[in-house]
Formats: C-alpha cells, structure tokens, sequence
C-alpha cells in the first residue's frame, strides 16, 4: 500500500508559503506565478492557515473585497487539518473526502516538520494510475505475457 511520502517523492515536496499580513493579491500572484491551488500561512515559523484559490473566490469575490488590501489572515482557513507521511493515500482521499478539503500540507510523524503538500488531484492521479498498472498486471497474468 502506498503512503502519502512516496507520492510526495514522486510529485516533489515543495510547499509555498506566505505571511497572514501579505495581502490576498501577492498570493494570487504567487500562486499563478507556481501553479498551484494553496499556499501554506505561516508566522515566526508555525504553520497558522493555509489559503486556496476556493477561499479567494469564496471570501473576497464574492464579497467585493480588496485583493490588494485583504490581508490574508482575514481570509485564510485556520482550522489546519494535516496527514502524515507515513499514512496511506487511500486514507488521505478518506480524510479530504469526509473533511471537505481539496489541500492538506504533510507533517512528519512526530509533527514537527511540514514536508510536502498534497491536493485531491494529486491523490486521484496516484490512485487512477496505481489502479492502471494493478490492471495492467492482472492482463499480462491472464495473458501469460511477462
């Protein structure tokens, strides 16, 4: 069973972060610029949010605020819920699934060291390929080809 750190080895561990006072426009600018949905908040070290694309259009589009003047602890999801590494993918999609999230930043087992962030396209794909090669091989013993 795969775990979340080989999908992180796989996909690369990188996490972009930014400050809760940044305003909202300087991380849709970083967000564009890295190609990513989430970025992870963080102060004096210690992860404190985590801000998406979703909080964007939810919070600030919707609500005629100002990108260039929210900042982004007004906005950000404080409530952090993270995996570990060592924990399998399929629980992940369990957890993101049941918890309504589409990010979830990767902690070390003993929760000091954020190491990877992952999406639910990056678990999707994992487990749509994973399920690709099982039937693959499957074919190829049916088959007798080797």
């Amino acid at each position: 069973m795969a775990t979340i750190g080989q999908l992180l080895d796989e996909k690369g561990r990188d996490v972009f972060l930014i400050a809760p006072n940044a305003p909202v426009i300087d991380a849709l600018k970083l967000m564009a610029d890295k190609g990513v949905g989430a970025l992870v908040v963080v102060d004096n070290g210690k992860m404190v949010g985590i801000f998406s694309e979703r909080d964007y259009v939810r919070k600030v589009a919707l609500h005629d605020k100002d990108a260039k003047k929210t900042p982004i602890k007004e906005l950000m999801t404080e409530n952090i819920i993270h995996i570990h590494e060592d924990r399998p993918i399929e629980e992940c999609m369990t957890l993101m699934t049941a918890k309504r999230v589409r990010h979830l930043p990767v902690i070390t087992k003993d929760h000091q060291t954020m190491v990877g962030i992952i999406s639910i396209g990056d678990v999707v794909k994992w487990l749509v390929s994973d399920k690709d090669f099982l039937i693959q091989q499957l074919a190829n013993y049916i088959t007798g080809d080797r």
